[in-house]
Order: C-alpha cells, then sequence, then structure tokens
C-alpha cells in the first residue's frame, strides 16, 4: 500500500491520487448529467408518447425528484460508512454502483426499470462525492496544498459535464448516420438515448486499475487501528457545537442543488424547445400530435386483433418517427448547445473557485462573489432574455452556469473544515444529501409540476416551465443569499492529523 503523499514533495502517490479524484469527479457529473439529455427521449419511448407531450414534462420533474432523492437517502447513509468503514473503500464501491447501473438502464424496456436503475446512479454518484472530499481533505496535511487539489480536482466535473454533452452529440451523430449497430431492445429508431446511457461504464473500467495504489485516509486509519476514532452518530450533527453549523450548511446546499435542479436542468430539458426561434420546428409537430390524439382515441374502440386496429397503430408509429425526427434534428442539438454552454459556465465557475480558494480567507465574501451575481443573472435571462432574445439566452445559461456550479466546489472545500474527523462523513453526507439530493432537488419537482401550472404567462408548456425555472432560481438564490450571513467561519487551520 501506498503512502500518504507529503507535505514536502509531491510524487507519484499524490499524481495518482489526484488523477483516482479527478476521475471521480468528471464521472460524477457525467453520470448525473446524461439525466437531462436522455431523460425526454427515453419517456416519450417508454411511454409511447411524442417528447412534447404533457406526460414528458410531468414524468421529467419526478424521476428527477426520485432519483436525487433515492441518492439523498442511501446517500446519507453511505456518509456514516464513509466514517465506519474508511474513505477509499466506500468511495470505490461506490464508483462501481454509479458505474454499472447506466449499463442497465440503457437496457431497460419499461419506466419502473429505467427509474430503478437511474437512482442507482444517483446513489452512487451520492455517496462518491462525500467520501472523495473526505478523502482528499485528510490525504493532504498542508494547507494551500489540500485547497489546491480539492479546488482543482472538483473543477473536472464540469469537464464530466462538457464530456457527456460531446458524447451524447457524438453518439447522435452516429446514428443519424447508421454506423451504431442495432441493439436488441428498444426502437431500433431511437437508439441514441440508451448508447449514452451504456457509455457509464466507463470509469469502472479507469478506477480498477488505479485503486491498488492509492493510500486510505492515514489520520483515519491510525485511529481505526488504535482504536481511538469515536463511533458517528446523526445525533451530535445536531449537539449545541455543530447545530448552527449543520442547519447552515445544509439550507445553503439545498439552495445550490436547487438552483442546478430546478433551474438549469429542467430548463435543458423542457425549457429549451420553448425558445421563441424553435417555434417552427415546434408547428411542424402539432399535426402528427393531434393526429396521434384522434388515432389514440379511436384505438380504444377497436378490438385488439381487428385489421383495421393495426393499419391505424402503424400510422401512429409514423407520426411519432416524424415528431422524432424533428425534435432529433432541431430540439435536441439546440438542448445539447445549452447544455455545453451550462457546463462551460459551471468550469469557469469551479476554477474562479480554486483560484479565489488560496487568496480569499473569509467564506462567506467567498460564497458572495457568486450568489449575488446570481441574483441579477437568473431573472434577467429567464424572465427577458429568453423570450426576447433568445439568440443570447445560450450565454445567460454559461453565466448562470458559472454562479452555481461553483457553489458544489465550495461545499467540497468547506465541509471537511466544519466538521470532526469522525464525522466528516457524515456531516458532508447530511449537508449535501439530506440538503442537496433530498430537499434542493425536489426543485425539479416544484418547477414543473407546482410552478408551471400556476402561471397564467407563456403561450406554450415550455414557456410556462422556462419561467417557473426563473422563478426557483430567484427563490432559492434569495434564500441562500439571506442565510450565508449565518455561515460559521471554520476554526484557525488545523491539520487533519491533529484535528479532534
Amino acid at each position: 500500500m501506498s503512502s500518504a503523499p507529503s507535505a514536502r514533495s509531491f510524487g507519484m502517490t499524490a499524481w495518482l491520487v489526484v488523477i483516482v479524484a479527478a476521475i471521480g469527479f468528471l464521472f460524477d457529473t457525467y453520470e448525473l448529467l446524461m439525466t437531462p439529455l436522455v431523460l425526454a427521449p427515453a419517456l416519450s419511448e417508454l411511454l409511447s408518447v411524442p417528447p412534447n407531450h404533457p406526460d414528458v414534462t410531468a414524468w421529467v420533474g419526478r424521476v428527477l425528484w426520485m432519483t436525487a432523492l433515492s441518492g439523498g437517502i442511501f446517500g446519507l447513509l453511505g456518509g456514516l460508512l464513509v466514517d465506519r468503514l474508511g474513505r477509499k473503500s466506500v468511495m470505490a464501491g461506490s464508483i462501481f454502483i454509479y458505474s454499472l447501473s447506466p449499463v442497465l438502464a440503457g437496457l431497460s424496456t419499461s419506466l419502473p426499470w429505467l427509474i430503478f436503475f437511474r437512482c442507482g446512479t444517483f446513489v452512487g454518484v451520492c455517496v462518491e462525492f462525500v467520501a472523495a472530499v473526505t478523502w482528499l481533505s485528510e490525504l493532504f496535511p498542508e494547507k494551500r496544498q489540500r485547497e489546491l487539489v480539492v479546488g482543482w480536482t472538483q473543477a473536472f466535473a464540469s469537464v464530466g459535464g462538457l464530456f457527456v454533452t460531446g458524447v451524447s452529440s457524438g453518439i447522435g451523430s452516429l446514428v443519424h448516420s447508421k454506423m451504431l449497430p442495432a441493439l436488441p431492445v428498444g426502437d431500433p429508431t431511437n437508439p441514441a438515448w440508451r448508447y449514452t446511457l451504456m457509455t457509464g461504464l466507463i470509469p469502472a473500467v479507469l478506477i480498477v486499475f488505479l485503486l491498488p495504489f492509492v493510500p486510505e485516509s492515514a489520520v483515519w486509519l491510525e485511529r481505526k487501528r488504535a482504536g481511538t476514532l469515536k463511533r458517528p452518530r446523526f445525533g451530535e450533527l445536531f449537539a449545541p457545537g455543530l447545530l448552527r453549523t449543520t442547519l447552515v450548511v445544509t439550507i445553503l446546499s439545498a439552495c445550490a442543488y436547487a438552483a442546478a435542479f430546478g433551474t438549469l436542468q429542467v430548463t435543458v430539458t423542457q425549457g429549451v424547445p420553448g425558445l421563441p426561434d424553435l417555434a417552427e420546428a415546434r408547428a411542424r409537430m402539432i399535426p402528427y400530435g393531434k393526429a396521434n390524439a384522434a388515432l389514440q382515441k379511436e384505438l380504444q374502440e377497436l378490438p385488439p386483433d381487428s385489421p383495421a386496429r393495426a393499419e391505424k397503430l402503424k400510422a401512429l408509429n409514423d407520426n411519432l418517427r416524424q415528431i422524432g425526427k424533428i425534435n432529433k434534428e432541431e430540439i435536441q442539438p439546440r438542448r445539447e448547445h445549452v447544455q455545453l454552454m451550462q457546463e462551460s459556465g459551471g468550469l469557469l465557475g469551479r476554477i474562479l473557485l480554486a483560484l479565489a480558494l488560496v487568496s480569499v480567507t473569509s467564506k462567506r465574501l467567498l460564497l458572495w462573489l457568486f450568489q449575488i451575481p446570481g441574483l441579477v443573472i437568473i431573472p434577467v435571462v429567464w424572465f427577458w432574455i429568453y423570450h426576447h432574445q433568445p439568440q443570447y439566452f445560450t450565454l445567460g445559461v454559461f453565466l448562470a452556469g458559472l454562479c452555481i456550479v461553483a457553489q458544489f466546489s465550495y461545499f467540497g472545500e468547506y465541509l471537511p473544515k466544519v466538521f470532526p474527523i469522525h464525522l466528516r462523513g457524515t456531516g458532508g453526507a447530511f449537508a449535501t444529501n439530506v440538503g442537496g439530493r433530498m430537499i434542493g432537488t425536489a426543485a425539479a419537482f416544484l418547477t414543473t409540476n407546482l410552478i408551471a401550472p400556476l402561471l397564467t404567462v407563456g403561450t406554450n408548456n415550455f414557456e410556462k416551465v422556462a419561467y417557473a425555472a426563473g422563478v426557483t432560481g430567484v427563490l432559492v438564490f434569495g434564500i441562500g443569499f439571506l442565510t450565508s450571513f449565518f455561515l460559521p467561519q471554520p476554526p484557525a487551520e488545523i491539520s487533519p492529523e491533529t484535528k479532534a
């Protein structure tokens, strides 16, 4: 077993640790951000409805919420395991879970199985994030070195977003040119979402060769062997000394994830098709949708073995293929472009956070660098640019992604500093999984199923969702900014080896 990286040098072991962490963070985002790219075409196929059908809109919010809720519940338990079983071992197990689950999701032939395996992916990602940031914070004892490593490796999470967008686009091109073999399951004319999911196996292939050469956290391992490691208990998070910290970081995490899921991801999935400059594509889909609505009513009145029924089913499927063709050629590329700009902004935000870490000592000020601009950017982009200047919408999403995604790196660096060693996994998991994954990601459901139906603005469902996404973003950024005034400054820098 390799020894922990030295504070005085940055040798082979340190570089291997950085590589493993970067791969883990990269594919965390890669696996998660498959969802807004594949969910609409997957739901369209499995529900046998057009991509613009209200059932697709409703199920997008439900699936995002259910998967995140599962990740939050089991991620919280995973945080407890990080403190009990070790940082490296739990991190490794979580990577294999989130690598295998998307492959099985890509082979799903029904909506329940798709949801089940997407939940498995979220579980793996939720556990891996907490395990990895805790592991890194304890492997590098020197403050500046640790902040650089944690900040820059987390930047690879946004590289993962760019990577999955590029992979999705590339797979779409290969499918369109018929260069990929047919799959044994699903609609042979709509395999792109399945192929995209199956690429989730990549991290397991990479990690299996590197994990034997990186160490476990020395401070955790030494205390475990010496019998001095305290048993983690959830109740300690609410003891007087930690109560304020736990509540504040949980609320702030919830707000950051709410903005990501309830504003950014919902917009990519259901808001982009409503852009004014895509009105012509939407209009060409309407006749096929109306024809299918009439066909479905007629099919309900025909016996199962009727020749007329077979003809009408063929007509219905032909219409679905035409709708899918328009979606694939005109709407999906725009969705992928917005996703690309969102992730590019997120990457820049993480880089700016990594740079600011070495010069800004106030954790509150560091957070404000991204919260305050977001309070201005989101209403301008979602309430004005989306509807009146759609050609600049992707730039607005870029800036919003910068302000939102940088906060994820912020928590990855901040949380290990404010919880004691035996509670680092548990405390970090509670903040990111209960606050972020369970509460924050419910904003996707809030946006699509509660706020959007109540709005009287917008000429179609896509525009209503976009307005609702803006409302959610302004709301959670405002709550986060007010909560930040109660954010505790971490205690004076203490080496992980000596912190109780």
